[in-house]
């Protein structure tokens, strides 16, 4: 062979594999909510949570974005979706969503976002060895009915009935239930349920209350009601209705208390997990992880608002007061 075919051929191995790797397609994360789009803030702390894990990319990287705003029969044509563009990766919060794309894909992996027991709810079946191509984040929302209720009760000490909002359409709805139902039984208290899984139902729940003598409320996790932060708090406070939520987004709205893990903080440990099987890890080596703690909050101003003199004890439990 000729030298200058030689370097000709030589000259065309060494491009070659560049040409290929510059054909390649970028990553692209699907996220399939079950409620609304995310905050600003939530998709900035995931993004954040991209970049820490080694995404030089993360701020840029292209989320596709699919939300059911609370119409969990949506969800499955959602992961659909996801699944025929062929995202690099799903994550999903919460429950409904998860459960949606897990049963879209055996393939892409899937990151989720989650208030509920992960096991009992069938996502995986080890919490530090997650099988197949799921693992996530668990807040374990259902198993924190007990807590709120006793920061409530020591709100209204004298309350024979409490109200629960839950979402009926939501899997959590049942091990919400069960795990308040339980709690009552041993404080002495009467739980009332109250369900809603649309705006109207939402309104017709705030005006029943008082019509039945019930001035206290507990709020359970729930993607859509999440969506619908900023009523249920509206709401709670023209009827003066006595509310705790789960988490505090609704105690930075107005909420009179909130108790529950950090939302924000989920999507950044969420983000880092997206990151990581981007980079090349894989679910079942990833544990599900869940918060080693908990942030009780009270909105002062609220409580002023309703003309509530809260008990000392109360405040003094707050990990944040809000004035």
């Amino acid at each position: 062979m000729k030298r200058r075919d030689l370097l000709a051929a030589f000259g065309g191995m060494a491009v070659w594999p560049l040409a290929a790797n510059a054909q390649q397609p970028r990553q692209v994360i699907g996220f399939l909510h079950q409620g609304s789009l995310p905050q600003p803030a939530w998709t900035a702390a995931f993004r954040k949570g991209l970049v820490e894990a080694g995404l030089s990319d993360g701020l840029t990287i292209p989320i596709e974005d699919r939300a059911a705003d609370g119409q969990y029969d949506r969800l499955p044509a959602l992961a659909a979706d996801l699944v025929n563009r062929q995202v690099s990766i799903i994550a999903a919060d919460f429950l409904p969503a998860a459960l949606a794309a897990k049963a879209a894909t055996e393939r892409i992996p899937i990151v989720f976002l989650i208030g509920s027991d992960p096991i009992g709810s069938g996502l995986v079946s080890s919490v530090n060895r997650p099988t197949g191509n799921v693992t996530g984040v668990a807040f374990m929302f259902t198993r924190l009915g007990a807590k709120n209720l006793e920061l409530l009760r020591e709100l209204v000490p004298n309350a024979s009935s409490i109200a629960a909002l839950i979402n009926p359409s939501n899997p959590n709805s049942g091990p919400q239930l069960k795990d308040l139902q339980a709690a009552a039984s041993t404080l002495g208290i009467n739980i009332e349920t109250v369900g809603a899984s649309n705006d109207e139902e939402i309104e017709s729940v705030f005006t029943s209350l008082p019509q039945r003598g019930i001035s206290a409320l507990l709020v359970t996790a729930d993607g859509f009601l999440i969506s619908r932060r900023d009523r249920l708090v509206a709401l709670a406070a023209s009827e003066k209705i006595l509310t705790i939520y789960p988490m505090r987004q609704y105690a930075d709205a107005g909420g009179l208390m909130s108790y529950g893990a950090n939302l924000p903080a989920g999507f950044h440990e969420c983000g880092i997990y997206v990151g990581k099987v981007l980079k090349g890890a894989k679910p079942a080596d990833l544990p599900v992880l869940q918060p080693s703690t908990y942030e009780f909050v009270i909105n002062l101003k609220t409580a002023k608002t309703l003309g509530l003199e809260l008990p000392a004890k109360l405040i003094a439990l707050a990990d944040e007061v809000i004035e």
